[in-house]
């Protein structure tokens, strides 16, 4: 059996006992190869945006390409649950959305992953505010208005969310426990589809991103009711954020992070951190980024650890108390 000659170098190395194993030598210091960063949806969302405006410009900070990849599917369980199942080397990254690692997984008892222990959490890039948007046919125009037609008609009224157990389904749970009111949720395949039939005025409300529903809002097919954000978007200044109506509970962005397979190692943690954060003080990414409506974020990983919890406390404590399962 032929032997592979080793090098003169390696001989001393091996003497020395600086090499312990052919694996170790082949690791070398991270990153020594392309990542992998797995976007739980389809292309063309914000997720999958806010994923590639990092992709091209990390590189100078993190030493090695970031290489996006979809992997749709469960409302972005499918995804989520690939970085899981992934060696928690660092090669493997995913981002973390309100959906994959809590709404969800709040509602799908199935789902294969705890959204809480099988991630290692690394940074949040963003945050985006939803919305809730009625058709312009809409018997009402402003939220005082829209929340007292809810209350007198409980049930003559439906909402359009991308899907049972996203982010704007359970939001709008969320909305309709601290109201009082009854609205019958229409889950749709996608905020696409769920955009759609709500221009079209087959269905009369929508709870959505508001990057994906900003288009139809300036182009007056859509009006919007309430923002889930902090302060007034300075694209639409005249509508209300949920603390403004009295529900500071319900103003719950939607948020963007990385995180990895549990178990990464703590060097490779601030590795990564640190190139994240660097891309995100470059000008052009910001702007990139805040052009689809989203704020920069940009926190600890212990901070945003936290933030999954609360998210996925929360959203688990809407679907107790209204009861609700996937169909």
């Amino acid at each position: 059996m032929s032997r592979t000659p080793i090098d003169r170098r390696e001989l001393l190395a091996l003497g020395l006992g600086l090499v312990a194993s052919p694996a170790l030598r082949a690791q070398g210091a991270y990153p020594n190869k392309p990542v992998r960063l797995i976007v739980p949806f389809a292309p063309g969302g914000t997720t999958d945006i806010v994923a590639r405006v990092l992709a091209e410009k990390i590189t100078p900070h993190l030493g090695q390409t970031l290489i996006v990849e979809n992997k749709a599917g469960g409302g972005g369980i499918v995804g989520a649950d690939q970085v899981v199942k992934s060696a928690p080397d660092g090669y493997t990254l995913g981002v973390a959305t309100v959906s994959s690692v809590a709404s969800n997984p709040a509602i799908n008892p199935k789902t294969p992953y705890n959204p809480l222990t099988d991630f290692t959490s690394i940074i949040n890039m963003a945050a985006t505010p939803n919305v809730i948007a009625v058709h312009p046919s809409f018997p009402a125009s402003d939220y005082a208005s829209f929340l007292a037609l809810l209350k007198k008609s409980p049930g003559k009224f439906s909402f359009a969310s991308s899907g049972t157990g996203g982010i704007g389904h359970l939001q709008f749970e969320l909305f309709k426990s601290l109201t009082g009111t009854f609205v019958t949720h229409i889950p749709y395949r996608g905020a696409g589809p769920a955009l759609n039939d709500t221009v079209g005025g087959q269905v009369p409300i929508i709870f959505d991103n508001l990057p994906s529903a900003l288009p139809f809002i300036k182009q007056g097919r859509l009006k919007a009711i309430v923002v889930a954000s902090a302060e007034r978007v300075s694209v639409l200044p005249e509508v209300p954020t949920f603390a403004d109506v009295g529900l500071p509970a319900v103003n719950r962005m939607a948020f963007y992070g990385i995180h990895g397979p549990k178990g990464l190692p703590q060097e490779v943690v601030d590795k990564i951190h640190a190139a994240v954060s660097k891309t995100l003080a470059d000008p052009s990414v910001r702007q990139r980024i805040e052009a689809t409506g989203s704020v920069i974020v940009g926190n600890s990983p212990a901070a945003f650890a936290e933030q999954t919890r609360a998210e996925f406390e929360v959203y688990k404590g809407v679907v107790d108390k209204q009861k609700l399962r996937l169909d």
